[in-house]
């Protein structure tokens, strides 16, 4: 903190009270400098500095397409700091209910629509070997790690046989669109404008039209109806006026979802057991389920469906 106090004196915020914000994921840590009437942001990301150049390229990108991502106040890379603009301590999540979650759900596809024009030039690509090594965290983090369990040569090759399935209808659908790959509720923020202010998107790749929609759509923290969620998405799909059936369309959208939520289990069993964040394991059951009644839904999936419901206690 004292490195922090001392930097802020060579800044126009030398003056500003600063208070604790929030944590992530990640090992970046937020404080929220006020004065007056005004407050800004400060990301300390002292920790993992190399997160902060592609965090600055990308908000540049976002912000060229009219994403309402925070405008970059002040910085000091060799530091780790920022100084963000303020969308305030509303995000999403807290204001999601049965009520207001399709008005919301609307204009959140709106900015999907918007990030989807900003340039992917030199962005990672969400590969083949991307997408695999990403779906191989759940065996090894959830399966074999929190749920000590031995993974037999039938059910390797079982589980084998879905995440192929999964990667090919994943790379079937339109590619080379700019991916947030954190699009969910507790990374939009509503302003005190009733805007969405996006952030978190410094993981940003090159990937597959559904990955951000399914992100919001099959959100990790909280849940709506499929009837509802499938809705939803075709508005989406008419929106980007894509010249493809409904059926085909939610394939591929509850495919990228497998692959994203396969993920997930492993990150969320990996937060708990690597890095102490226990607050990840309550969010273990919502994603297994989305995991395992979509798996159930497919031919090339319904074995692993079974498979997943078999071994996992949750």
């Amino acid at each position: 903190m004292q490195q922090i106090k001392a930097w802020l004196q060579t800044t126009p915020y030398k003056e500003y009270a600063i208070a604790v914000a929030s944590a992530d994921a990640s090992f970046k840590k937020y404080y929220r400098l006020s004065h007056k009437n005004h407050s800004v942001v400060l990301m300390d990301a002292s920790l993992e500095k190399h997160s902060l150049t592609p965090f600055v390229d990308i908000t540049a990108r976002l912000l060229h397409v009219k994403v309402k991502a925070p405008k970059i106040l002040a910085q000091n890379l060799s530091l780790g700091y920022l100084i963000l603009e303020d969308f305030g301590s509303t995000n999403l999540l807290d204001v999601l209910n049965k009520e207001t979650f399709n008005k919301f759900y609307a204009k959140a596809i709106d900015e999907i629509i918007k990030i989807q024009k900003a340039d992917t030039t030199n962005l990672p690509l969400y590969d083949k070997a991307f997408l695999h090594r990403e779906m191989d965290l759940m065996q090894e983090w959830y399966l074999e790690k929190k749920l000590a369990l031995h993974v037999n040569k039938e059910e390797k090759e079982c589980i084998a046989s879905a995440l192929e399935a999964i990667s090919t209808v994943v790379l079937s659908q339109p590619q080379n669109i700019f991916v947030h790959r954190d699009f969910h509720s507790r990374n939009i923020m509503l302003t005190s404008q009733n805007e969405l202010g996006i952030i978190d998107y410094q993981d940003a790749m090159n990937g597959a039209l559904t990955y951000d929609l399914v992100s919001l759509l099959k959100d990790c923290y909280i849940a709506f109806s499929r009837e509802d969620i499938e809705a939803l998405a075709l508005l989406f799909a008419r929106k980007k006026d894509l010249h493809v059936k409904d059926e085909i369309f939610l394939k591929w959208f509850d495919f990228m979802g497998l692959q994203r939520h396969i993920k997930v289990l492993g990150i969320f069993s990996r937060l708990y057991l690597r890095d102490a964040k226990e607050g990840y394991l309550k969010d273990i059951p919502l994603t297994l389920r989305y995991v395992i009644e979509t798996a159930l839904r497919y031919d090339e999936t319904k074995e692993f469906g079974k498979l997943l419901r078999q071994l996992s206690p949750d």
